[in-house]
């Protein structure tokens, strides 16, 4: 059975995203060898636009062949133009007040969320899932991560957007690795322990 992986960003107080969910204070950080780190290990997770912006539009998919977000998240792409912001993924969007996909890559889960990302999972696949965001949507499949992947940017926001928003749960994981790069970003590699 494939993985559904968090990979998010952070500040180093927990917020990945200020009170209204707006993270664009980390993207000043991503350059150097953290940048090189996210063009060559986690291609994926960038949009068609940035792959196209970086030189690397054709770049193959090394971890996730799918993405799930939820509709804040999805809706910066919407505002920016781009009704499918990850073409090369199969994208997936929970969501209640869309009634319909902008896109034809693009399937809206209205209901079900839980079920439709074991499904997912339980698909014959070499790759695993990207969860992207928001902390609404990582708090409902919180029992359904089975990574975290936590970019720490050397940021401290006092508030905002939590990781997870959920209600208190303890869900314990273990450190795999941690890797540190120039510009203070830190990424630590985390597995569920079931």
């Amino acid at each position: 059975m494939r993985k559904l992986t968090y990979f998010v960003a952070c500040s180093l107080d927990g917020f990945i995203g200020d009170p209204a969910g707006d993270a664009n204070s980390f993207m000043s950080l991503v350059s150097g060898d953290f940048l090189e780190f996210l063009t060559t290990e986690y291609p994926d997770t960038i949009s068609q636009e940035g792959r196209r912006i970086l030189g690397i539009a054709d770049a193959p998919n090394k971890r996730f062949d799918a993405v799930v977000q939820g509709r804040g998240s999805y809706q910066l792409g919407l505002d920016a133009g781009m009704p499918s912001p990850y073409g090369h993924l199969r994208e997936f969007v929970a969501s209640r007040s869309i009634e319909k996909s902008p896109h034809p890559n693009v399937e809206i889960i209205a209901e079900d969320l839980v079920g439709r990302i074991r499904a997912l999972k339980a698909e014959d696949s070499a790759y695993d899932i990207w969860l992207c965001g928001g902390s609404e949507i990582a708090g409902q499949l919180a029992d359904e991560v089975d990574e975290l992947v936590i970019k720490t940017y050397p940021q401290v926001y006092g508030s905002g957007m939590p990781m997870f928003g959920s209600g208190f749960a303890i869900h314990d994981y273990g450190l795999d690795a941690v890797r540190a790069f120039d510009n203070g970003v830190v990424v630590r590699w985390y597995s569920r322990k079931r």
